[in-house]
């Protein structure tokens, strides 16, 4: 089977990004590396750049450049910069770690001499030579769209920089029985309730990770999900069988600001940590297709579809802004196709 490994730069981390067609048995054997993860813009696992996993793939110092301290600078100033428009941890962290990959590429070229030429240069040579996604390269393209029309005066046109054609992939869905699995077979309390309000509620990862005990209404039966994607409120049903659970996790790990705490008391889970907790879970539940913390989310709004929730309802509780992002789970919901009879059917064959 043939596979590719590289040493790259995620989230102000240098990991070994391990990329290959999907393959059940390779899957699980990145899965138990410890500190692997999945990235769906990389459309890779990544594991932890040490030593002996760059003995395991070969690789070396070499398999690696370092960044320009001059456009290190120029990163700083761009998340500066983001940070006073009072965009979002999570944007800031994609649009500089995907500036720092365009810029690392021409590091030895100044950045106002970078032209038009060299972001299609790019895009043909590292994204689609790499087999990185669409949706992936159309956060490079926002990056270098906002650095250079914010932050760098150059020869580029920003008007002209083009984006990728959409591409029109379908999420990926649990079914309600391999969800009940996966649930079913986490014993830690902690995980348990993790995965379990991020599959009852439909919550992103960051949400889990920002709630607090506050942000939980028991008596109306809803929780509040403050400045979400978008910086935007919004509140969703909170079922009374999360409620009791909610309680007795309470009771046993008493969190001090957050809902969901690490070994340090006052601060929030961590992502790295949430992950590898739902990778576990998969393993314990024994489900083998491609999944991420984030088919949870897709599973709820697809079984909710499934038992004849209204989109516009599930819309408001995903907090889309657009109805045509929900749509998506129309074309997933087994619903309707199974309705559907085969003109093979029947037929004497």
């Amino acid at each position: 089977m043939k596979w590719r490994a590289e040493i790259i730069e995620y989230k102000n981390e240098s990991r070994i990004a391990i990329y290959f067609e999907s393959n059940e048995v390779w899957n699980n054997r990145i899965r138990k590396f410890k500190g692997a993860r999945w990235s769906q813009s990389l459309k890779a696992w990544h594991i932890p750049d040490q030593d002996e996993n760059r003995k395991r793939f070969n690789l070396t110092s070499s398999n690696h450049k370092k960044i320009n301290p001059n456009h290190l600078q120029k990163k700083v100033q761009f998340a500066r910069w983001l940070q006073s428009k009072r965009y979002s941890k999570n944007t800031i962290k994609t649009y500089c770690d995907a500036l720092i990959v365009f810029l690392r590429y021409y590091e030895d070229k100044e950045i106002g001499s970078i032209t038009n030429e060299d972001v299609i240069h790019f895009n043909n040579d590292y994204i689609l030579k790499n087999k990185y996604s669409s949706s992936y390269q159309n956060q490079v393209v926002n990056a270098i769209k906002l650095f250079f029309k914010e932050i760098e005066s150059t020869v580029i046109k920003i008007e002209e920089i083009h984006r990728p054609k959409k591409e029109h992939k379908l999420p990926n869905v649990l079914s309600k029985e391999e969800v009940k699995q996966l649930l079913k077979r986490t014993k830690n309390l902690k995980h348990k309730a993790m995965l379990s309000l991020i599959y009852s509620c439909g919550l992103r990862r960051s949400e889990l990770l920002a709630l607090k005990p506050e942000h939980i209404d028991s008596k109306r039966c809803v929780l509040l999900i403050r400045n979400a994607k978008g910086r935007k409120d919004r509140i969703t049903p909170l079922p009374q069988m999360m409620i009791e659970m909610l309680r007795t996790y309470y009771l046993q790990y008493r969190p001090k600001l957050y809902l969901f705490e690490g070994q340090v008391k006052g601060e929030s889970y961590s992502e790295r940590s949430l992950n590898l907790v739902f990778n576990n879970a998969l393993l314990r539940g024994n489900i083998k297709r491609p999944a991420t913390l984030h088919s949870l989310r897709h599973s709820y709004a697809t079984h909710l579809l499934e038992a004849g929730t209204d989109l516009r309802y599930i819309q408001e509780l995903l907090g889309h802004n657009s109805s045509r992002t929900t749509e998506i789970y129309t074309h997933v919901s087994t619903k309707n196709i199974s309705a559907i009879i085969s003109p093979i059917e029947g037929m004497d064959l």
